[in-house]
């Protein structure tokens, strides 16, 4: 549930500070401060936090006061398992805005929101290469090109600027070519989807960007959005509809595997032999928040010979990866930790490969593995469903 300056939240923010009881079942949950086991990374810390400053004995100005709500991956964990219902997400996105709006958003941060509002992407690229991930690719996609589809690919800001990650849509609009889809790639007409801006607390400025995406894709006579980026679609179903005062939209909004699991039900498709011990990791923005769990894992149980595997912490209870809430750019160090856990969970169920289904979650989870050069593999599950396809034993 977004909930800042403009989207209406269902509870008030001060009555969820109210129903936080200090019972500290969050601790367990919360990545961050089983890392840096902090009392003030903990979420109620953060909820006594904004307590304090409602009641004036605290001030915005106070040091560390104002990064502590940026030390956050708002993975929405703690409010998962909180017996009292508090969303303390919720909470920490209506302080950051307030802290945004009043200038105490962290430099680092800052700068974000600045490439994002010059350049229409996180990367401070010319948006006019966000397909330049195609360029290599043997075949070019038939989503090139077009002026009208009944699906729209929205790549998202990641897989289009980041090396690392361009071989999800490339892997992606393989798949969706074997399979006959009739999609288009929006180019250059795609710009950030502004989820990073409302984590920055300056959802007013992701405005125009909503306005405009919705627009280029109703341009385009679509009727279903497809996204390999989880915190996009996200966005898309949370906020897009709040922003534009509308009930819903009238586009079909899905995940990439939410998709593909859809037509792979319907459509009698071979898969090629995969011999792998393989662990899903579930991103925080498609497990706890959009309840897709069982889409992906329906892909990966369709090849045959593959094993899967869960690490105790799955689905809506799964660990975040690191990467969220912006933290990877305000305290790399704390991602890379946290990140480095997700991945020691993953071994100790042998797994072979950590499958996700976000471009983040791969790029966070693999720095992390080559940091401690370690005999275990990242990717996508569009990335081995391309190679089941394909019959390429991974």
């Amino acid at each position: 549930m977004v909930a800042a300056e403009g989207l209406a939240p269902t509870r008030s923010t001060e009555e969820e500070v109210r129903h936080c009881a200090r019972c500290g079942l969050c601790l367990s949950a919360c990545p961050g401060y089983r890392q840096s086991l902090s009392e003030t990374d903990s979420p109620r810390a953060r909820v006594a936090l904004q307590k304090a400053l409602r009641e004036g004995l605290l001030d915005l100005s106070d040091e560390g006061v104002a990064e502590a709500y940026f030390r956050c991956l708002l993975c929405g964990a703690c409010a998962f398992v909180c017996p009292s219902g508090v969303a303390v997400d919720r909470i920490l996105e209506v302080a950051r805005e307030e802290l945004s709006r009043k200038g105490y958003l962290p430099d680092t941060l800052a700068e974000l929101t600045s490439r994002i509002l010059q350049y229409r992407n996180v990367a401070a690229e010319e948006n006019a290469d966000r397909l330049i991930w195609a360029e290599n690719l043997l075949q070019p996609p038939t989503g090139l090109g077009k002026n009208s589809a009944d699906v729209v690919y929205f790549v998202g800001c990641v897989a289009s600027f980041f090396p690392r990650s361009y071989t999800i849509p490339q892997s992606f609009v393989q798949v969706l070519d074997r399979l006959g889809i009739d999609y288009a790639l929006l180019g250059g007409s795609e710009w950030c989807c502004g989820y990073p801006l409302l984590l920055n607390g300056d959802v007013e400025s992701a405005r125009e960007l909503i306005q405009h995406n919705v627009e280029a894709v109703q341009a385009m006579g679509a009727n279903t959005v497809i996204f390999t980026c989880p915190s996009c679609v996200h966005f898309w179903r949370q906020a897009y509809p709040q922003v534009l005062q509308v009930d819903e939209l009238d586009i079909r909004i899905q995940h990439a595997t939410e998709f593909l699991a859809d037509t792979l039900e319907t459509n009698d498709v071979e898969l090629g032999e995969m011999s792998l011990r393989v662990t899903y990791h579930d991103p925080c923005d498609l497990g706890r928040k959009l309840g897709v769990t069982e889409a992906p894992r329906s892909i990966l149980r369709r090849m045959p010979g593959l094993q899967l595997v869960e690490m105790p912490e799955n689905r809506e209870n799964s660990r975040c990866c690191g990467g969220g809430g912006n933290l990877e750019s305000l305290s790399p160090e704390l991602s890379g930790v946290i990140a480095a856990e997700r991945v020691r969970q993953a071994l100790a169920v042998n797994a072979e490969i950590i499958v996700s289904a976000c471009q983040q979650c791969e790029r966070t989870l693999s720095a992390a593995v080559r940091a401690q050069h370690l005999r275990v593999r990242v990717e996508d599950v569009v990335q081995l469903l391309l190679k089941a396809l394909e019959g390429i034993d991974a």
